[in-house]
């Protein structure tokens, strides 16, 4: 700048002409002697003509004429005691620059205009105020005109030029936007530029007919003043609200239209899609090049394609879609706008260390004008705030693309997940994909922020350098040798981070995965006692996790070590050479401190490019990652043919068709030929395994197509084989989107028996169903799935297996009600895969499957009479079933039907007529309870705590790190710290030293102390990151484990009542923030309140008047903060809450997509995740303005301490030295950036601690009872007999609700088989939880043996009984790890277990035989496989008592008779309870107990019970066995 007035100076020396050409910007502060001070945008001075020095006047018309632009005197304006301008640059600079500003930038904002058409203006008073204020404003510039005109023909003196085209030209401009007669115009102006002013500063109300006025609860933002939005004061309103009381969902503002999930998303994906596209024509044009023969040659005229024979081995690599690319074309518009703040920032920054040069050399100079120094003292303030103002736009912008990235990430990762192929599933597992949703899009969000340092670092860096290279000369290279050396340093740093970032997120995917699982089939871990078992293995996972970290933290202290230590040596090295290479450079207060400012600076963005380069490392791991998830292949559109011919006869048709899992295995699906006719009701029977459920994928288009067509004529509906259920009313899952239609949906609910299960639920229809359906039977599961099939009224039903779940008089009832010749569905085509022989005769076709092909094909009696391998296989179950012979199967089917079975359901003695006389009462008591939907309230949503964070989550962190280890910590930052102050005031004593002929005598001890200092603050923060890292991993670890024996410790109620997706939210996101985000957060705050505490002990040492202000700029600074806190923390935890519901739906959404592409309600799905995202991202967008509204106001308090330390320092100039001068504004320059820092570092440090917050909560949750008593007072081998003695017992689910069973008093004698039966919900399942203890008893005991089960550990009892559960639960993991975790069996006793399930063969043809891997939840073997598994656990366990819970539900005939012959030669000797559908299998146990309500109806043998003619004959009946 003294560059630029010297060079103006020279110019326009008193005598010559001066033509100065100006840059474009112009700080314009006059202070002036006269009674006029202006400061403004369009200036006009008025004074009395007198001839200047510079300014040549031509005598005939005594005009001011110029040449070139400007005429300055430097006498007048600088070297003097009362500086003015001179009256031609008033009357044309400073009028012409403000309106050439606003032509220049009129076309931009007249294209910006009609491009953003926001509606009709409303003519509100504001507007009317401003038009006239700015009418006002334009006829006084044409005032002006005239009055000059007017002097002219009167004229006795003949205004110059400049006074008509000054105002002229800013009439002209003000018709654009809005500047002065004389003396009286002139005050008339300004008034009204304030005003005008003013009036900007309010918010007009929003266009006719826009969108704002629509919504509920707006954005202020887009209708908030210029003003407004560079200070964010719009959201004032927002953070008083949160100040009085803790903000709640419904305070938040709606997402303004461009940052909504439906506007970002589609773009990405379009653009993502042009390049698949683009690479897919490449690898075309590659493998594919026809030759066209010239047309003339051809014959016909027609161009003749010849195709080049393909090389099976293409020589290039394929080329991938570049996401990057994809990302940046939508994102990088507008991202652009952040470049452009940042350079003008940048280049801010070094306007205080010039300012900083200025101000020491006035100090020095006694003879400078005493205004100067507040000239300087002001031009510092200024550009401070400007500054600050510039930073924090560019911040919101960077923020905001942040938050639109994710959003848009987010968006595509769903949409992909819904249409991605089998294939492609099983390589991704559901945790790593929901890991792709939260963690990896949270990294791009994260280094968005800072991606700009790597342009804006080196360029901050050449800028110090130069000013450093004018500041000492050559002595700088010294500094930039030691900045290259560091270089390689990061580098290797930053390449060991990336390969153990990749570590680390593998084993934190593994974790997350076994999390997952676990959580989903938590009530197997706890029925087989395998908690420890799976919580060690997690513990194994986080262990190596773990190491990996401590590896990272190690590299972290030695890269802070280098940071710390950068910016010393640099300076050390550089004042080194200075000194020694020349013993007459003297190290004064001007050179030191603008250098030790330069340093400062440079810190900054030799500190950045490290962090942002392992952020970039971090963010191309996520980037391959999320690449890789979407170019997975996608299910063929084209598989299943819709739009088949109308006129056709057939509704299913596959011709020729081969289909397969994936193109990399053999097909699962052979030479399959199928034609089936409109309205017809096809069965399909075959073994497990024998591909039924893969023929209704085919259907689906699930599978890939390999051979053949496939056409289905009409809209398909799906009941899974497994239930689907979604978390939310029993309403919502029936009608699935549909609109409600109330007859049709009762007809439903009472065809698929649900009327009596509404009854039981305590709010009906509107009782909340847990998160997979967990507070319903397995049969009511099946029910709603069915009935979402029927309510939907498609043309095809595809109905895998629904009846296998159900009791048999239940199963029957549906069939008949929905399924049969005379149900619901009777016009429509339905395709059944069954087990069940009795429903065979009423189906219009069978198709028998064999390994993956139809073997046989016909209608029941067709098939029987062919005498193949069905009729065969038929007559033998036949005859298992009772000693009548083929046809009595078919009789007894039709004597069902004239029964009508409806009366079975509702009990035994109440007649179908009775019951339709009911149903009316029935919908009344529904309605009533409906009317209460709280009642049925099951999952609790994740709530936000309010309030401030509790002192005892900090010290349970502190303890978790261990208080030794956080003392050594703190003394090490407090010795640091000393140390770094101590050292800079050392070197403001050595640029104080005398100059002793020409040179500094003590300066090589100066040197040598000086060095000393910074290396003992390297060794400091050295010992002190180390501490830290490891405190933070010893913490990570203790909370981690406290948290999954807490879970694990939870009942099963606890698991009903929370969605999993806060659980796994809990274990990824909140242990990541403990991981690495507490630690450096904590360590930064540290380092931000030792700066600010330094930096205002040497301003108060330095110039102690600023001890005047400093307490109450500390008021004001802590008010803000504890104003910003309050808001901000609430804000942290709504997003936080907001977050889980995104992952809970996702994780549904992925066990479910079969169902919702066979229904079609993707589109549905999509908008609930879409509005999931929206509202997550409701509560982010305030919080991230919030920090812009505290740090505008924090920059401005620090602002406002640097301008008072200059300001006393320039009072105080004849007693100050300039060392301790410069070391004070040194210091407050930073003080700026440390005050903002150590807001935002606290709030985040309160912020952040929320997680351990949320990590702690489960703590005081309900527990069960202990898993061991210690000593155990059981005795060796219990139990012994297996004789189960139940007295009184009662247990309730919940305490608001009834009983689920009431008074039960049966014993069974040791080595009993009992059969359990009765209607779904009758409390079979219950009984079995009770004896297990997942459910207390209310009252009553249990006693085994003689042995009180309340007395004993939970594992102690469960480990001692076995249960095969209704629904078999496998874990990804190897077959030996699903059948024996604990590792306490051998490999014979595995392989025995295996051949007794049947299931050698199966494992024996496997090539990994015992270690084959199952895929998630054992997704790659069949239901029935599954099934078998749970009974091979059993078969190991062998213990005296076991529980089969409807265990052969899912398998054919055959293998159940497997079964049950395996268990009677197995268990011969055991006591074995049988939940039965299948009464069958039950009909030669010893004694079977009949259930109804919770209560025993009859108990005895199924002979008795027969000739009793009670309840159980009735369900016998109905079976057809009698």
């Amino acid at each position: 700048m003294s560059l630029w007035l010297s060079e103006l100076q020279e110019m326009l020396t008193p005598g010559r002409e001066g033509v100065a050409v100006l840059g474009n910007a112009f700080v314009l502060i006059f202070i002036r002697k006269h009674s006029r001070v202006i400061c403004g945008v369009c200036l006009r001075r008025h004074i009395p003509r007198r001839c200047v020095d510079g300014v040549r006047w031509k005598q005939g018309r005594k005009s001011c004429s110029f040449y070139g632009f400007v005429s300055l005197d430097w006498n007048r304006t600088w070297y003097t005691n009362n500086p003015d301008f001179t009256q031609c640059f008033q009357n044309t600079v400073l009028v012409w620059l403000p309106c050439l500003y606003l032509w220049m930038c009129a076309p931009i904002y007249l294209i910006y205009l009609r491009s953003h058409d926001h509606g009709y203006i409303c003519m509100s008073h504001l507007n009317k105020a401003k038009t006239a204020v700015g009418l006002l404003l334009w006829i006084i510039c044409w005032s002006d005109v005239f009055y000059s005109f007017w002097e002219r023909s009167h004229g006795s003196s003949v205004p110059s030029p400049v006074h008509l085209v000054s105002p002229t030209f800013l009439g002209l401009t003000m018709l654009s936007s809005v500047c002065a007669w004389r003396y009286t115009t002139f005050y008339t102006y300004y008034a009204l530029l304030l005003v005008a002013l003013f009036l900007s500063c309010l918010t007009d109300q929003p266009p006719l007919f826009s969108q704002a006025v629509k919504d509920l609860n707006p954005c202020p933002e887009p209708g908030a003043s210029f003003l407004s939005k560079i200070s964010f004061w719009w959201i004032s309103r927002m953070m008083v609200m949160g100040y009085k009381r803790p903000l709640e969902e419904k305070d938040l503002w709606s997402l303004n239209p461009e940052d909504c999930s439906q506007r970002v998303v589609p773009q990405l994906v379009c653009r993502w899609n042009t390049e698949c596209q683009k690479v897919k024509r490449t690898e075309r044009k590659m493998l594919y090049s026809p030759k066209r023969v010239p047309q003339s040659e051809s014959k016909e005229g027609q161009a003749v394609e010849e195709t080049e024979i393909l090389l099976v081995k293409s020589p290039h690599k394929a080329k991938e879609p570049s996401l990057f690319w994809a990302l940046c074309l939508t994102f990088g518009p507008y991202f652009f706008i952040s470049c452009l703040y940042k350079i003008i920032q940048d280049i801010l920054m070094f306007v205080g260390p010039e300012i900083l040069r200025l101000l020491i050399r006035f100090i020095n100079d006694s003879s400078a004008p005493s205004w100067q120094g507040f000239f300087y003292t002001a031009l510092l303030f200024i550009s401070t705030c400007v500054q600050s103002l510039i930073l924090q736009r560019y911040f919101h912008v960077c923020f905001v693309s942040g938050m639109r990235l994710r959003t848009a990430i987010i968006g595509a990762v769903y949409r992909k997940a819904l249409v991605i192929s089998s294939a492609a599933r099983r390589t991704s597992t559901v945790g790593e994909i929901v890991n792709l949703m939260s963690v990896d899009a949270q990294r791009f969000m994260d280094l968005i922020t800072y991606i700009n340092m790597i342009w804006s670092a080196p360029l901050q860096v050449v800028l110090a350098l130069y000013f450093l290279w004018q500041n000492l000369g050559p002595s700088v290279l010294a500094g930039v040798a030691v900045m290259v050396l560091m270089v390689p340093v990061n580098a290797v740093i930053a390449m060991k981070t990336k390969t153990y970032q990749v570590a680390q997120m593998k084993s934190k995917d593994n974790r997350i995965k076994l999390m997952n699982e676990m959580l989903n089939g938590i009530k197997v871990l706890k029925l087989y006692a395998w908690e420890l078992a799976f919580k060690d293995k997690v513990s194994e996972i986080r262990e190596s996790e773990l190491r990996v970290l401590k590896k990272a933290a190690y590299l972290a202290a030695v890269s802070t070590f280098t940071w710390v230590c950068a910016p010393f040596l640099v300076a050390l090295s550089t004042f080194t050479v200075y000194v020694l290479i020349d013993e007459h450079n003297v190290l004064d207060a001007q050179k030191a401190f603008v250098s030790l400012a330069l340093f400062n600076i440079l810190r900054f963005p030799l500190n950045m490019l490290p962090m942002v380069i392992s952020s970039m490392v971090q963010a191309s791991v996520s980037l391959k990652r999320l690449r890789v998830f979407l170019s997975h292949e996608e299910l063929q559109e084209d598989s299943v043919e819709h739009k088949a011919v109308a006129s056709s006869p057939y509704s299913i048709s596959i011709v020729d068709g081969v289909f397969s899992w994936s193109r990399t295995e053999s097909p699962t699906l052979k030479k399959l030929n199928v034609s089936i006719p409109e309205g017809s009701l096809v069965a399909i029977v075959g073994h497990v395994g024998s591909g039924k459920s893969s023929l209704l994928s085919a259907l689906l288009g699930e599978m890939d197509k390999l051979e053949g067509s496939v056409a289905v004529k009409g809209l398909v509906a799906y009941v899974p084989q497994q239930a689907w259920i979604q978390n939310s009313t029993l309403k919502d899952n029936i009608m699935f989107g549909q609109e409600r239609r109330e007859a049709w949906y009762q007809h439903v609910v009472e065809a698929c028996a649900l009327q009596p299960d509404l009854e039981i639920l305590p709010a009906g229809d509107e009782t909340e169903i847990g998160e997979k359906g967990v507070n319903l039977s397995g049969g009511q599961k099946q029910r709603v799935s069915l009935a979402r099939a029927v309510y939907c009224d498609r043309a095809v039903y595809l109905l895998d297996d629904p009846l296998s779940a159900v009791d048999a008089h239940v199963g029957k009832h549906i069939f008949d009600q929905v399924i049969g010749k005379h149900g619901l569905l009777k016009d429509k085509t339905r395709v059944l895969v069954t087990h069940g022989l009795s429903y065979l005769p009423q189906a219009d076709l069978i198709l028998v499957m064999v390994e993956g092909e139809i073997t046989e094909m016909g209608s029941y009696q067709q098939l029987m009479d062919t005498e193949g391998a069905f009729a065969e296989f038929l007559r033998t179950y036949t005859a298992v079933e009772h000693t009548d012979n083929d046809e009595s199967v078919s009789k007894s089917a039709t004597k069902g039907m004239e029964n009508g079975s409806t009366a079975a359901v509702v009990g035994p003695d109440v007649s179908s007529v009775s019951k339709l006389s009911q149903t009316g009462k029935e919908n009344m008591v529904l309605n009533k309870r409906a009317k209460n939907p709280e009642v049925g309230k099951l999952t609790e949503a994740d709530k936000a705590s309010t309030g401030k964070v509790k002192l005892s989550v900090f010290w349970a962190y502190l303890k978790a790190i261990g208080v030794l280890l956080s003392c050594i910590s703190l003394l090490l930052f407090l010795t640091h710290h000393l140390v770094s102050l101590y050292s800079n005031y050392w070197l403001s004593l050595w640029t104080d030293d005398p100059v002793v002929n020409g040179t500094q005598p003590y300066r090589q001890m100066r040197l040598g102390v000086y060095g000393a200092l910074g290396l003992s603050q390297g060794v400091a923060i050295f010992g002190y990151s180390i501490a830290m890292s490891i405190g933070g991993i010893l913490a990570s670890r203790s909370l981690h484990q406290s948290m999954l024996y807490d879970v694990l410790r939870s009942p099963m109620s606890f698991f009903e009542r929370t969605p999993s997706g806060n659980l796994v939210n809990r274990f990824a996101k909140e242990i990541d923030t403990i991981d690495s985000v507490i630690p450096s957060i904590i360590k930064m705050f540290m380092g931000s309140m030792f700066n600010v505490l330094g930096a205002c002990v040497v301003i108060l040492i330095a110039t102690p008047l600023v001890a005047i202000i400093i307490p109450f700029l500390g008021l004001l600074y802590f008010f803000v903060q504890r104003f910003y806190v309050a808001s901000s923390r609430q804000l942290k935890r709504l997003e936080s809450v907001s977050r889980s519901p995104i992952y809970t739906h996702f994780n549904e959404t992925l066990l479910g997509t079969s169902v919702i592409r066979a229904f079609g309600e993707q589109q549905r799905f999509i908008r609930e995740s879409d509005l999931r995202v929206d509202n997550n991202q409701k509560a982010y967008y305030p919080s991230i303005v919030a920090n812009r509204w505290l740090a505008v106001r924090l920059e401005f308090v620090g602002n406002i301490i640097v301008s008072f330390a200059a300001l006393f320092a320039v009072i105080a100039r004849e007693r100050l030295s300039p060392g301790i001068m410069g070391l004070a504004i040194s210091y407050a320059l930073q003080l700026t950036a440390s005050l903002t820092w150590l807001v935002r570092m606290s709030s985040d440090v309160e912020t952040n601690i929320v997680a351990v917050e949320r990590v702690k909560e489960y703590r005081d949750t309900e527990k069960e009872a202990e898993w061991k008593h210690k000593p155990s007072s059981l005795p060796a081998g219990w139990p012994t007999e297996g004789c189960i003695d139940i007295r009184g017992f009662s247990l309730r689910y919940r305490h608001d609700l009834d009983p689920a069973i009431r008074n039960i008093t049966i014993r069974i004698n040791g080595g009993e088989k009992v059969g359990i039966v009765g209607r779904t919900g009758a409390g079979k399942s219950s009984l079995t939880l009770g004896l297990f203890r997942i459910i207390e008893a209310a009252e009553g005991h249990i006693l085994i043996d003689g042995v009180d089960i309340a007395q004993l550990g939970l594992h102690d009892l469960r480990s001692r009984i076995t249960i095969i559960p209704q629904d078999p639960v496998l874990f990804s993991g190897s077959l030996r790890m699903n059948l024996d975790p604990f590792d306490s069996y051998s490999d014979e006793d595995i392989w025995r277990a295996l051949e007794y399930s049947h299931l050698k063969n199966f494992v024996s043809a496997l090539p990994n035989k015992l270690s084959h891997e199952c895929s998630e939840g054992g997704e790659n073997l069949s239901v029935g496989q599954r099934q078998l598994l749970c009974l091979a656990r059993a078969l190991l366990r062998k213990t005296k008592v076991l529980v089969l819970d409807e265990a052969t539900a899912a398998v054919d005939m055959e293998t159940d008779n497997l079964i049950q012959s395996t268990i009677r030669s197995q268990f011969e000797d055991c006591t074995v309870l049988t939940i039965a559908h299948r009464l069958n299998t039950i009909m030669d146990y010893t004694r079977v107990l009949v259930l109804d309500k919770g209560e025993t109806t009859e108990f005895d043998s199924p002979s008795n019970l027969i000739a009793q003619r009670g309840a159980f004959y009735k369900m016998v009946k109905d079976a057809g066995l009698v």
